[in-house]
């Protein structure tokens, strides 16, 4: 209590008057709480006899243009671009509103006559404060609490020191200048392109965004280095010899080879030619060799702890977790369990002062996790003498941290985590534990046997401590320990042999190694400036990659097949619009290198706000301007000929930009109807087979989501709008069946099961599933259900499951037409027969989700009503 008496005398004016602390998040606020002492707990603030505090959740608001500048989806045309708005308002984030207007009533306090910003000490610690202010008109005066380490001295410290808001004006500018500018870009992009695309008719959605873009272009471009890729063969020669304690192998190299950048596939122990592997291995074969070793000792330090990118990528080549579930595993561990510290962070060091923190936090782990006791114990006790817990600037190190250090464990001890929980925890924990050991050190062997002038090369490596590595289980290790021999021995070769192989194409991305393209973006940006201030951000931010990825996948540029990202027809579509506009801005990793740089000069006050807006305005400008005024009608591109000809004449069918058309008669169709793209091979299903589907991914022209079957219908020869064109395309609904005079005929097809209503056969047609009774003039059943209901696939086998057993499994990819979030749910019967959703029960209130027990559970689903299910559909 003295110090935050001591605080309040320095700093608060009045005999009742109070400063409100606001800080970006709850766990924050507890951890200044404790630390200054005196606080009573209410619901959503604490309180004493000098401060009031409380929290955010992070951004609580959003910038958005004017009402006036707003244009609905569906009514995007060039006509109402560029959105350049005079000023911003902002909106309230709907999921956090009931905090936004805690704080606002805490501001209109009567005592609170100051603010202490508390929010994380980096550029948007600094936005959200400031727009929660702006929001609420807040007229207090404001000073900035700066904090890189939330021990308790360092908080009461950074209260001893706070900061004018002045001193933060330079970034505040920066974080405003870095939203505004991605909303004048995305906003502006989006449409633009959206606009284009649209212009044939109907609403092809086309998302661009300054960090989503460039990714998607890494990842298309990897794929076009794949499709162009040509194996080229080659050989290498290997041998086995014999010496006197056994035999070892070895690989021919050349000891002159040197790398060429020309040359990037060739390699020391490459050969191009047959005939001279050939050469080698009839020269060498049984024949002596010498033999000539080196053997020098190397170390391998332990890996620096996590930020959230390398933890995601670790936790996806280790497990296959995606981006985002390593984000959301990680973020129950820090709020819900509190075991883990705050992990949307880009730091791998932690705080100077936090050798206490760090002792205290493995000696607690020592005494409840038997599993990490004997590495906790050796690392207190070190080498006898001394703790190896000691300041190390790999480790230890304030210039290393932003806005949060490390993520590392807390003090906290787990209980009942779900397997993933568990998981990721001990991947945390052992990272933590070893980077405290000393290196490992190996023994690392090179032996050259020279045989008829050539050269075989045999590589060992012993490990002879295993220092970090016995944490993961490694406490001894001899995979690679050769065979010895003896000085100016001479061993006989027994087999030398050819292999013929061949050069691979590089390998597509996954979310481990896309997560690295966007850390490292800035090795492909030339100028130094730019590369230099997209050293520490990269495309995107630890806390973003997850989402831009997960964006990229649900906008359908990308596809995720087991652990590669492949890039989609649309994506392909994309890139191709932008190289053609010249929009390159929008392609490469240089816009945010420029961002980041300008960025930098504002926040260090040697770059005006007004001047970088404006530039940001011109860009703006000029990529709706290249859009708008492009009057081809294609873009040069790299098309291909489909392998399936033309259905009307057999011919070969070409794609351009917009559609696949007949290079003889006037056969064509849209590249993308309903403003979804084809794939090459649905376009050479539909050429072939008439019809495809159910697909999903349309969008009406009020930009609203369906599926549908596509058909190739036959035109009448009297169809002026399609002279000689065969075949026109069209979509299959389902429902064209509903009010037709004739009974259909099932004959050929299979049953699915007994209709609920009427005990008639369940037919697959077109995009439904129905009743053989529900057709015709005098249909006496209305049973029917959609292939696909609310972005959901229903296959035939969940329909036979739904008849027989009387509801589906769980299906997962459900999506609310009026929210747009997905959901999980059975399709269930109810007695009378009609179809509706049911969904999983809720855990115990004293359990947690996701807890093992309960994860082995058999949930009784809740059954919602038939008038909410026929709702949402």
């Amino acid at each position: 209590m003295a110090t935050t008496k001591k605080t309040s005398k320095a700093s608060v004016s009045g005999e009742h008057a109070k400063a409100l602390i606001i800080a970006e998040k709850p766990s924050v606020a507890n951890d200044i709480a404790k630390a200054l002492g005196g606080f009573t707990k209410h619901d959503e603030y604490f309180e004493s006899d000098a401060f009031l505090i409380s929290s955010a959740v992070g951004h609580l608001l959003e910038i958005a243009a004017p009402d006036e500048y707003e244009v609905k989806r569906g009514k995007w045309s060039f006509a109402n671009l560029p959105v350049i708005p005079p000023h911003f308002d902002l909106r309230p984030i709907v999921k956090t509103e009931s905090r936004l207007k805690v704080l606002q009533k805490l501001i209109k306090r009567k005592d609170v006559n100051r603010l202490i910003n508390a929010c994380d000490a980096g550029r948007e610690g600094e936005l959200i404060f400031r727009l929660i202010a702006q929001h609420a008109k807040a007229p207090q005066a404001v000073e900035r609490l700066w904090l890189q380490s939330m021990t308790p001295a360092s908080i009461r410290e950074g209260f001893s020191k706070l900061r004018s808001d002045s001193d933060l004006q330079p970034l505040a500018d920066a974080a405003r200048c870095r939203s505004e500018a991605d909303w004048l870009v995305g906003i502006n992009g989006t449409r633009a392109m959206t606009a284009f695309n649209s212009k044939g008719g109907g609403f092809f959605l086309t998302t661009v965004g300054r960090v989503q873009t460039p990714t998607l272009s890494i990842v298309v471009q990897r794929e076009e280095q794949i499709r162009k890729f040509i194996p080229k063969d080659y050989w290498e020669v290997r041998g086995e010899f014999i010496a006197a304690a056994g035999i070892y192998e070895g690989r021919w190299f050349s000891p002159d080879f040197k790398k060429d950048p020309a040359e990037p596939d060739a390699r020391e122990n490459r050969l191009w030619s047959e005939a001279a592997a050939k050469s080698i291995v009839a020269a060498c074969r049984n024949k002596k060799g010498s033999v000539s070793e080196e053997s020098k000792p190397a170390t391998q330090l332990a890996p620096q702890l996590f930020d959230l990118t390398s933890l995601q990528r670790e936790a996806n080549a280790r497990f296959g977790f995606s981006a985002k579930n390593t984000l959301g595993l990680a973020q129950a561990l820090y709020e819900r369990h509190k075991v883990l510290t705050y992990p949307r962070t880009d730091a791998k060091a932690l705080p100077e002062d936090y050798l206490d923190t760090v002792h205290t936090t493995i000696e607690n782990l020592g005494e409840h996790s038997p599993e990490y006791k004997s590495f906790a114990s050796t690392i207190l006790n070190g080498d006898g003498k001394k703790s190896w817990i000691k300041p190390n600037k790999r480790i230890f190190d304030n210039s290393k941290i932003s806005d949060h250090f490390a993520i590392i464990p807390t003090l906290e001890a787990p209980k009942t985590l779900s397997e993933p929980e568990q998981k990721l925890y001990d991947l945390v924990v052992r990272r933590f534990l070893a980077v405290f050991y000393p290196a490992a050190e190996y023994r690392v062997t090179t032996r050259i046997t020279e045989v008829s002038g050539h050269h075989f090369k045999t590589e060992g490596r012993v490990l002879v401590e295993p220092g970090w590595l016995s944490v993961y289980g490694k406490a001894s290790q001899a995979d690679d320990e050769l065979i010895p021999v003896q000085k100016n021995e001479s061993v006989q070769s027994e087999s030398i042999e050819l292999v013929a192989l061949k050069t691979k194409p590089p390998a597509r991305y996954t979310e481990a190694t896309l997560l690295s393209a966007m850390e490292s973006a800035g090795k492909w940006v030339d100028d130094d400036d730019m590369r230099e201030a997209m050293a520490e951000k990269g495309l995107g931010t630890p806390a973003t990659r997850a989402a831009i990825i997960e964006g990229l996948l649900a906008e359908k540029y990308i596809l995720r097949e087991a652990r590669e990202l492949i890039p989609t027809a649309k994506a392909f579509q994309l890139m191709t619009l932008l190289r053609g506009l010249d929009v390159s801005e929008l392609t490469q990793p240089d816009l945010t290198g420029t961002w980041e740089h300008k960025l930098s000069l504002i926040e260090q006050g040697k770059l005006d706000r007004n001047t970088f807006m404006q530039e940001i305005a011109q860009m703006t400008q000029r990529i709706v301007k290249r859009a708008k005024e492009f009057n081809s009608d294609t873009i040069p591109g790299d098309y291909v000929t489909l392998k399936t000809p033309c259905p009307h004449c057999g011919k070969a069918v070409k794609e351009n930009y917009r559609r696949f058309a007949c290079e003889s008669c006037g056969f064509t169709i849209s590249k993308t109807p309903g403003g979804r793209a084809f794939e090459y091979d649905e376009a050479e299903t539909l050429l072939k087979d008439k019809t495809i589907g159910p697909l999903q991914g349309f969008r009406s022209k009020m930009g609203r989501p369906f599926a549908a079957i596509i058909k190739l219908s036959e035109i009448p020869k009297d169809d002026a709008d399609y002279p000689n064109a065969g075949f026109k395309l069209e979509f299959d609904f389902g429902n064209s069946q509903d009010n037709d005079t004739e009974v259909i005929d099932f004959t050929g097809r299979e049953a699915l099961g007994a209709c609920p209503k009427c005990s008639g056969a369940i037919y697959e047609d077109g995009m439904r599933y129905v009743c053989e009774h529900n057709t015709g003039p005098t249909k006496t059943c209305d049973f029917k259900t959609g292939k696909v209901v609310l972005q959901q696939e229903i296959s035939a086998e969940q329909v036979k499951k739904l008849l027989i057993e009387g509801k589906t499994d769980l299906l997962t990819n459900f999506k609310s037409n009026r929210t747009g979030r997905g959901f999980k749910a059975y399709l269930a019967l109810d007695a009378g027969g009609k179809i509706g959703f049911e969904f999983e029960a809720k855990a115990p209130a004293k359990k947690r989700v996701g807890d093992k027990d309960e994860s082995k559970s058999d949930p009784k689903p809740k059954r919602a009503s038939r008038s909410k299910a026929k709702a949402e559909e």
